[in-house]
């Protein structure tokens, strides 16, 4: 008997795998509604503290008596922000390993859509090399749009692979060490972030981003992604935990 095209096609998504799409299709829908959210409170406090516009220099960050006011409540906002992702990839998945996707998928989808809607509804970045003020904890975070949004996409496939391995019962073996070149990576990405991040009300803000360091911590943690992958085998035995 022939099968067509289209008939191999829904056997291939059958099971485990499927149900995996409809959650990730849910997760991903729940991410660009929540970039909206975000998207505009940024258009509220654009309005109220950068009315003739958002331009680096910022030289007037942090020195307008409203800011200092209103400081706490942002940190405030963007920790929440990060319990609620915490949470919804705790609700999306099943064990650990879908949690830990769904929180990358979360993140990521939220954040590339962050600047979709930015662009929607103020028609900002007019470039992907404009700069922005990323995160104020635990001190300001600072790049052009492409860097957080190159880390977002990174973020979105490992998430893509673990999904579908887990959707297959093939788990991603990670050691200690390996963890460890993860963490040591995410650290490089954040110190070449904030960097500039105490510098965005100087003339030469942008000297202060070292593209080669973030580059390394971004290269450093798809490498061991990577090598992590390969070494993923079926009847494995070490010490590891899996993602």
């Amino acid at each position: 008997m022939c099968i067509s095209d289209e008939q191999q096609v829904c056997l291939f998504i059958t099971g485990p795998l499927k149900a995996t799409i409809e959650v990730f299709c849910i997760v991903v829908i729940f991410s660009i509604a929540f970039a909206y959210i975000e998207a505009a409170v940024v258009v509220y406090l654009r309005e109220i503290f950068h009315p003739g516009g958002f331009t680096f220099p910022l030289t007037t960050f942090g020195l307008d008596p409203r800011w200092k006011r209103l400081l706490l409540t942002e940190i405030g906002r963007e920790a929440a922000t990060l319990v609620l992702i915490f949470t919804g990839s705790w609700l999306f998945g099943k064990n650990r390993r879908q949690r830990f996707a769904y929180f990358m998928t979360i993140f990521a989808v939220w954040d590339i859509f962050y600047y979709v809607w930015l662009k929607v509804l103020l028609d900002w970045p007019s470039s992907i090399m404009d700069w922005d003020i990323l995160f104020l904890i635990p001190d300001t975070w600072a790049s052009a749009v492409l860097y957080p949004v190159l880390v977002s996409i990174t973020m979105l496939i490992f998430a893509a692979v673990i999904l579908y391995r887990d959707a297959h019962g093939r788990t991603i073996k990670v050691t200690r060490s390996g963890w460890l070149v993860f963490i040591i990576a995410g650290i490089i990405v954040v110190v070449s972030f904030c960097t500039p991040g105490s510098h965005v009300t100087q003339p030469d803000f942008e000297s202060y981003f070292y593209w080669p360091l973030f580059a390394a911590g971004l290269v450093l943690a798809v490498g061991m992604f990577i090598k992590c992958l390969l070494k993923s085998k079926p009847g494995q035995q070490e010490k590891i935990s899996t993602i």
